[in-house]
């Protein structure tokens, strides 16, 4: 397989992570949201929270975007994933400050039911 054809393989895959990763995020706002809190709000949240252990782990790099390094001397954030540059370039923070909102309102809803 050429450096290419492995880059778009990575490139592919960790964009399909992405998408799982915003879903959830998107869930777990949903959830707090509506209310609708269940047992798979708070799987969505234990992936999250896992999903940021490894990025420390890594040095705040996707794993991915490590191995993705190996095929591409690109300096673009991007490069390592199908998103738009700056959607890759803050992504963190922008996904991160999604995800700790989502999750006060849903720990909001949880205290408030039982208090």
């Amino acid at each position: 397989m050429k450096p290419s054809d492995k880059l778009f393989a990575i490139k592919f895959i960790h964009t399909l992570i992405w998408l799982f990763f915003v879903s959830i995020i998107f869930y777990i706002l949903y959830a707090g949201i509506s209310g609708s809190i269940n047992i798979y709000t708070w799987i969505s949240v234990g992936l999250v929270i896992g999903e940021g252990i490894v990025l420390v782990l890594f040095k705040m790099f996707c794993p991915l975007t490590l191995i993705a390094r190996k095929y591409s001397n690109s300096t673009k954030d991007n490069f390592d994933i199908f998103l738009p540059n700056w959607i890759a370039k803050y992504n963190k923070e922008i996904f991160t400050t999604i995800f700790i909102f989502a999750l006060i309102l849903v720990l909001i809803r949880v205290l408030t039911k039982y208090f």
